[in-house]
């Protein structure tokens, strides 16, 4: 199997993804710097919290970060924003700030995307084979989606 294939099949073990919510909830999430961070959003059927730790591809000011839909359209929490986007992100040393999340357009995503490649190409070319393993799509072909945040709130 190839690291790309491992990598897609660790994404896709449940206690793999789940392992550092923990770590986020107990407000310990700063260990894990800038780059990561924890998303919570209501589950768009039950109403219930829901979470999830994802990298962010890009932070273009204090107050935004931008994630991407890895799965694609098939993640739970991208469809769970769609229907309500309001949301809570744990980032660096903010806890539960509130959010508000909107999808890129292809034409905002495209200049994320190249400045991600640009600024990490070993993560972008890992990234790239783990999503092509998982969902059969490029990375290009996922969407962005940007979490405006209050901090402090």
């Amino acid at each position: 199997m190839t690291a790309s294939g491992v990598g897609a099949r660790l994404l896709q073990t449940r206690w793999f993804v789940r392992a550092p919510i923990g770590l986020f909830r107990a407000r310990l999430g700063f260990l894990f710097g800038r780059r990561m961070l924890m998303l919570e959003h209501r589950g768009r059927k039950s109403g219930e919290p829901r979470y999830v730790v994802l990298e962010t591809v890009a932070r273009p000011d204090a107050h935004t970060v931008i994630i991407a839909s890895g799965f694609g359209t098939r993640s739970q929490w991208y469809r769970n924003l769609l229907a309500s986007p309001a949301c809570r992100i744990t980032i660096g040393l903010h806890y539960r700030a509130p959010a508000t999340a909107r999808t890129l357009t292809p034409d905002e995503a495209k200049p994320v995307l190249a400045e991600y490649k640009r600024a990490h190409p070993a993560a972008y070319r890992q990234l790239s084979g783990v999503i092509e393993a998982a969902i059969g799509t490029s990375i290009e072909a996922v969407p962005l989606v940007q979490l405006a945040f209050q901090p402090g709130a």
